[in-house]
């Protein structure tokens, strides 16, 4: 007996192009697993499109909410009308859905890209990851940020920590510099995201590299030499003392946006050297020890 395919979620809110990355930290506070901006202004009405997905379906007074918090989190009005457009996709169409929209990133000597793309590039390390259901696919600011940050400060031999691992992208672009006697492990608290970074392990051949575990960052023991937590300011705040404690040369935060920065920064202590890198309204901070 084969029971019903599952569905997918995909809400869509048009608004003017400004509102467009206050509107995707809106979904990803909403654990979408995946999202997308059509930059493409509608004609005659200055409008954008962003879409997320998402496996159960947000009610519209929790979108409501999210969206005008992300708005003043971004310094723009709440009171702004954000049309709403919901529809269901069945399991079957999500590949086809991310194949209209993905196209390869390339971030320092890394080369992000779907195991369909033809990437001809012999100076860069490519990185295939399949675009399922987890947050990580090289698009967002906030994880191009942290791989540049891998490319400047990572050196061979390193070990190597992911916090919130994703589609285990991070975790996979140390691999590719690691060496043969590295420590890498990588963590998530969804199962689905760790099974997913697991397969895409596998896809560029680091999956006898990597240790994965469900769990947050407590969930695995030791110290790192690079610490890496692409997750969100208010995630962070709470288990920062524990990522400083856990990284013995560099921490590395990402998922904070610009007017956050002071709010991070003031729980880093002074004596430690911060490098701030900024791309559109998001930061990363780079904390050396």
């Amino acid at each position: 007996m084969t029971g019903k395919p599952r569905e997918w979620f995909a809400v869509s809110a048009t608004i003017a192009p400004e509102y467009a990355e206050a509107v995707e930290s809106a979904f990803n506070a909403l654990d979408s697993i995946g999202s997308q901006i059509d930059l493409i202004e509608k004609p005659g009405e200055g409008l954008c499109t962003v879409t997320a997905y998402f496996s159960t379906e947000p009610g519209d007074d929790v979108v409501e909410a999210e969206l005008k918090l992300a708005a003043r989190a971004n310094g723009l009005s709440e009171d702004v009308d954000f049309s709403i457009r919901r529809d269901v996709i069945p399991d079957q169409d999500w590949l086809a859905e991310w194949k209209k929209h993905w196209e390869p990133v390339t971030i320092g000597r890394f080369i992000i890209a779907a195991p369909w793309h033809h990437v001809d590039a012999e100076e860069k390390t490519i990185i295939r990851i399949e675009p399922n259901m987890a947050f990580g696919t090289g698009t967002h600011e906030t994880t191009q940020l942290c791989l540049a940050a891998i490319d400047q400060y990572y050196c061979a031999g390193m070990s190597f920590f992911d916090v919130g691992t994703g589609t285990g992208l991070l975790a996979i672009a140390a691999a590719s510099m690691a060496g043969p006697d590295a420590t890498l492990s990588a963590v998530d608290i969804d199962p689905l995201a760790i099974d997913i970074a697991r397969s895409n392990a596998e896809i560029n051949g680091f999956d006898r590299r990597i240790t994965f575990q469900t769990g947050p960052v407590d969930a695995v023991s030791g110290a790192f030499d690079f610490v890496c937590a692409n997750l969100t300011a208010d995630v962070i705040a709470p288990i920062l003392p524990r990522l400083l404690e856990r990284s013995r040369f560099l921490l590395v935060l990402s998922g904070i946006l610009s007017e956050q920065e002071g709010a991070v920064s003031q729980a880093i202590p002074q004596n430690l050297n911060t490098t701030v890198t900024r791309a559109g309204e998001w930061i990363a901070l780079a904390i050396r020890k």
